[in-house]
């Protein structure tokens, strides 16, 4: 539970800290940073796996890259819901989308998984 909660809260940073780099990328307040993060996963494990699964041979002939396109329509379309959150621009949705993945790549990293830390 308490590392739910952890991973929420570091998602929330993270949607902070790309608010302050990516223009046309605003967060209001950490508070709208929290329940944007819900919408995102909610609308990301609904509408976001239905068009991964559709688009997926494009996925594959992109490398991958073209997940980056819907990860940001999934950022577009919940900044509609929550207050305090707002993409102005696809081109600020992609980039968002962008630095939200290498964020969340370089928390990974640090963090660790918890059977590799139970190896060592």
């Amino acid at each position: 539970m308490i590392r739910l909660l952890l991973h929420w809260m570091l998602n929330a940073v993270a949607l902070l800290i790309v608010s302050h780099f990516v223009a046309g990328f605003v967060v209001s307040s950490f508070v709208s940073a929290l329940i944007a993060v819900i919408v995102i996963g909610l609308f990301n494990a609904t509408i976001g796996l239905l068009l991964k699964i559709i688009t997926l041979p494009l996925g594959i002939l992109t490398f991958g890259v073209f997940f980056l396109v819907i990860n940001a329509v999934v950022l577009w379309f919940s900044s509609k819901f929550v207050p305090g959150f707002a993409v102005t621009t696809f081109g600020a949705a992609f980039w968002g989308a962008l630095a939200l993945a290498v964020l969340h790549m370089l928390f990974g990293f640090l963090g660790g998984s918890s059977e590799s830390r139970s190896q060592r």
